[in-house]
């Protein structure tokens, strides 16, 4: 067993020069990656189309990762046991379909952004539909990831709320301004390791503190499998089944698999969705590890954060690295959590400026000119600038909330929507006769799926029909599962019935539709000897995954036990031979 420190007075000064330096880091990264992002519009956009697959891997799987995994997710795998590894099962499932098949086919489509893959398979009036439907909610969906994270950062660790807010904003900012998509994947790659630190160094101890993986399901309360207030655990499986499905659609569309179009070529676009699966089943088993046993070791920690309110369950996982970790690991955990919510919006940043740049500056804006790279790449920095305030903005706004109704009608709007917009954009990869008003009217009609969900077909009227009265967490899992059926079944049926209307005389768009198609199924194919790129990527990488390990080196200067400073050992030359092993590829011609 552990001799578990003593607490010193001020221990967050230790935390604090962690979280300090991992910003510094950040930023760091973005300068290294300036120059191979200003040579031309597509090298900022995405890369050139030329990163390798363990960068585009770790960027997809940042992607589906957020802070909600260490907080909401935690919070629900202490409070519900096993069955929080639903969305993340799903998420392995939905990257296992990408390895299999959509990755490369992304990457095949050979465009810079999602909209123009959009305009190629559906024509440009939806190609401006989905611009401004997707841009519009990603900065809502920003604006509330940044509010999250800086409220729970300042309610836990003091820090000033609207600082906080602007602190993580400006430094996501300047990473996706300053570098462009090759900062965006490489931070990425950064982030995931930072994750990954966190998350084994907290899961072993866990396990130690516990006695293993038995004790720790056994003395779960209220049963480890199916969890409290559960009186039917066929929900459960129907969650395990939807998720299944709604993942799958969720990181398998035009919008959300835009990471793949980084790939070097089709190879190496299947290779990143296979890495992004390691990653992602390696995750499921060990991010709620801490939470489980929190809730078998620490009956009140649930409420130990009472700051947060409602919320406070959300903090169980730095409950228990405050008091079994050593010192420097909540730092550490924090950095988790900002890499979680910076990589989200740094992609987002990045997208969205793509987005714009390509599909309504170059072909609305400037249509009677032909812009220059150069013209491309500025008005890029300059819409992320504004995107990244207006981020700002919004999570400011949310903050100064004392009511928080608007915030919840906000969030409703976001999430409602999204399940709408995917629905043509998963199914219109594999549907080829649609009209072309089919995605447009999906959408709208979808919306309207989404209000009667809201109002009509609630678990509460459910339970009247069937004479049921459901737990919270059970009309939690309905409710769950009635949005993923309801847009499965209702909306893509919706989609898939415009094929009745579909004539190919009347298709002005059929040319670039057949040209779509032909293309997805035409692998992107390179020379597979490094190329200049390659070693750049390399190099540059190795060096700051190394700077990374010395910098986890130096936490063994914070006065922690043996058994702690062993624990900051092992990460750092974990880290540290990833980074080495990247340098030694870096020479290999």
């Amino acid at each position: 067993m552990f001799a578990f420190r003593k607490r010193v007075p001020d221990p967050m000064d230790y935390n604090l020069v962690v979280v300090v330096a991992y910003f510094a880091f950040m930023i760091l990264i973005g300068v290294l990656f300036q120059r191979m992002a200003s040579r031309s519009a597509s090298d900022y956009f995405r890369g050139g189309g030329k990163m390798l697959w363990w960068m585009v891997g770790a960027s997809a799987f940042m992607t589906q990762f957020s802070a909600w995994t260490f907080t909401g997710a935690a919070g629900k795998a202490y409070t519900d046991g096993l069955v929080v590894t639903a969305v993340f099962v799903g998420n392995c499932v939905g990257y296992l379909a990408a390895w299999k098949w959509f990755a490369a086919r992304m990457r095949q489509i050979r465009v810079d952004t999602p909209t123009e893959a959009i305009r190629r398979r559906f024509g440009g009036v939806n190609e401006q539909f989905f611009t401004w439907a997707i841009i519009p909610l990603s900065i809502l969906n920003a604006g509330v990831w940044l509010n999250g994270l800086a409220l729970f950062v300042s309610a836990v660790l003091g820090f000033d709320l609207v600082p906080t807010i602007y602190a993580t904003g400006i430094a996501v900012l300047l990473v996706s301004l300053i570098s462009g998509a090759w900062g965006v994947v490489a931070s990425d790659f950064v982030q995931a390791l930072v994750v990954a630190v966190v998350s084994v160094a907290c899961a072993i101890v866990a396990l130690v503190v516990v006695g293993g993986p038995g004790p720790m399901m056994a003395n779960y309360p209220g049963g480890f499998l199916v969890g409290p207030n559960m009186n039917y655990p066929l929900l459960i499986a129907g969650s395990f089944l939807f998720f299944f499905v709604k993942q799958i659609q969720s990181i398998n569309n035009l919008q959300d698999s835009y990471r793949f179009l980084n790939a070097k070529d089709s190879a190496q676009a299947s290779k990143g969705a296979l890495f992004a699966l390691v990653l992602m089943i390696v995750g499921a088993m060990i991010w709620f590890v801490p939470p489980w046993v929190a809730a078998s070791m620490i009956p009140n920690a649930g409420a130990v954060h009472a700051e947060l309110g409602s919320k406070s369950a959300d903090a169980v996982y730095l409950v228990f690295a405050e008091k079994y970790m050593p010192l420097g690991t909540v730092g550490l955990l924090m950095a988790g959590l900002f890499a979680a919510t910076m990589s989200s919006m740094d992609s987002a940043l990045n997208r969205n400026a793509g987005i714009f740049v390509r599909s309504f500056y170059a072909p609305v804006l400037r249509r009677n000119a032909e812009p220059s790279e150069r013209e491309l790449l500025r008005a890029g920095q300059a819409v992320s600038i504004v995107n990244g305030l207006l981020i700002l903005l919004m999570a400011q706004f949310f903050s100064s909330l004392t009511e928080l109704s608007l915030f919840d009608l906000m969030m409703n709007v976001s999430t409602l929507a999204q399940s709408p917009i995917l629905v043509p954009l998963f199914f219109g990869m594999f549907i080829r006769r649609t009209p072309v008003w089919a995605p447009w009217a999906t959408v709208v009609f979808g919306l309207v799926v989404s209000l009667l969900l809201v109002k009509v077909w609630t678990p509460e009227a459910i339970g009247r029909w069937f004479d049921v009265t459901w737990t919270k967490r059970e009309a939690s899992e309905l409710s769950v599962m009635s949005n993923i059926a309801a847009h499965l079944f209702l909306t893509g049926g919706f989609f898939c019935l415009t094929t009745l209307f579909y004539r190919r005389k009347d298709n002005a768009t059929q040319a670039a539709t057949d040209g779509f198609f032909a293309d997805l199924e035409r692998p992107e194919l390179t020379d597979a000897r490094p190329t200049e790129s390659d070693i750049q990527q390399r190099h540059k990488l190795g060096l700051i995954v190394t700077a990374a390990g010395a910098g986890l080196l130096l936490m063994l200067a914070i006065p922690n036990p043996l058994w702690g400073r062993l624990l900051f050992l092992g990460c750092a030359a974990s880290v540290t031979l990833i980074g080495v092993l990247l340098l030694r590829s870096a020479r290999v011609r």
